[in-house]
């Protein structure tokens, strides 16, 4: 084994990397620029979160004054700091349903697990302990920590690491009558929750069917299982609303979000539970339950200081409507692949998010090709993200016609480049 640095990367193929790093040294709005000094159009807001570009200086700011102020202290017990119960104030008056609570993680993968436990520690306090299986559907993403793992539908991200836990299931990401049907055959009795992006994203850009969401939240609540929405890639604006779910008319229980609220600029997740959901573990009474869980970090005082001036930014630049007002120009812009010879389907329409996946007669003859076809299009100028069947976008909600434009151009010049390396 010999490799240049110790730097090992999250999902990465180390020995075709270490030598062909990328290294970013500087972003400035919709692009960022490598250690050679050339410019990309960062076409997927770095990994889906920032949201309102690079080298916001109002971030530097907050982020500052608060590290002279208090630059540490945890949330455990009676500990509190004022940009966490600002931030979750704010956070809980923008959520679906009044009343919410907010519990602060490091990150999306964190208030997954939360998520989960929260779940069922619910049911346990409300007499049916007996409520922990959990549901997901197939391609959903979630996370790579331990129950993240087990709820996702991706394969390939459970693979060679061990058994997974028992008391989790997956349905077919597009069928509210298989939903039903799994909650029948688990039994409503032992069913917990059920965990739902409204648009699949890591796993291909999968747009719900029409009704579809009203109708698993409807399943749901038929029977008492408690519906997660996954909006960690689908709040913030990238949807076109505050927490992307809330573009349809469904109340979750539980909400998890991260990514977007700092603009990828700080590590933070957040959890907001409806109150019926909460109520158990806010009662105030002598020997109450306490939920025993919490990251080191949660509510980190310099993370919340810039999830608050992140909102700031969303609310003061009107960024949030944009996921929704530059949807149709983008899937315009994804359309100039949609007949190349290498693509079976453009994925666009809903949210300033798009795929394009690769034909099956590709894949079958080279299972890399969307690692390549995201190399190609790092050298049409434009970094896109690689998926299973091929490349997704997620542009920062600034981003304009000359960067959809440099996007419409260099995905076919890309898919001709992969084509002339068959």
């Amino acid at each position: 084994m010999s490799a240049q640095h110790a730097l090992w990367h999250p999902f990465a193929d180390m020995g075709a990397v270490d030598g062909d790093r990328m290294v970013i040294t500087r972003g400035e709005g919709s692009y960022v620029w490598d250690d050679a000094g050339r410019r990309y159009f960062d076409a997927t807001a770095s990994l889906w979160y920032a949201n309102f570009g690079h080298g916001r200086p109002e971030i530097t700011e907050a982020v500052t004054k608060q590290l002279q102020k208090l630059d540490s202290y945890n949330l455990f017990g009676y500990n509190a700091n004022e940009p966490a119960i600002e931030l979750a104030d704010r956070v809980a008056a923008l959520a679906p349903t009044p009343g919410s609570k907010v519990f602060f993680g490091s990150g999306g993968g964190d208030v997954i697990d939360t998520a989960v436990k929260l779940a069922r520690a619910y049911f346990a306090q409300t007499g049916r302990p007996e409520k922990t299986h959990v549901i997901g559907r197939t391609q959903g993403y979630h996370g790579t920590h331990g129950f993240g793992t087990a709820v996702g539908g991706i394969p390939a991200n459970a693979a060679g690491v061990g058994p997974q836990p028992p008391e989790f299931s997956h349905v077919p990401f597009d069928s509210a009558p298989a939903l039903e049907a799994e909650i029948a055959r688990v039994g409503a009795s032992r069913v917990a929750a059920f965990f739902c992006e409204p648009v699949i994203g890591a796993g291909g850009v999968l747009l719900p069917p029409d009704g579809y969401l009203e109708e698993v939240a409807a399943i749901c609540r038929r029977h008492d299982v408690l519906f997660v929405a996954d909006c960690v890639i689908a709040a913030w604006g990238r949807l076109g609303t505050w927490f992307g779910i809330d573009r349809w008319a469904v109340e979750p229980d539980m909400i998890t979000t991260a990514k977007g609220i700092t603009g990828g600029t700080i590590p933070l997740g957040a959890l907001v539970v409806a109150p019926r959901v909460a109520e158990p573990f806010f009662t105030g009474a002598p020997g109450a339950p306490i939920f025993r869980h919490g990251a080191t970090y949660a509510g980190h005082p310099v993370a919340c200081a810039a999830g608050l001036a992140t909102l700031d930014i969303y609310e003061r630049d009107g960024l949030i409507p944009r996921g929704r007002e530059l949807e149709k120009p983008l899937a315009d812009a994804v359309s100039a692949a949609a007949g190349h010879e290498l693509v079976a389907e453009v994925r666009a329409g809903l949210g300033f998010v798009a795929a394009v996946e690769l034909t099956a007669e590709v894949m079958d003859a080279d299972p890399g090709a969307p690692v390549k076809l995201q190399r190609a299009c790092r050298d049409e100028g434009v970094i896109v993200r690689n998926l299973g069947r091929g490349v997704a976008v997620s542009p920062p909600l600034i981003a304009g016609e000359p960067e959809l434009d440099l996007l419409a151009s260099a995905l076919p010049k890309a898919l001709d480049r992969l084509a002339a390396q068959a």
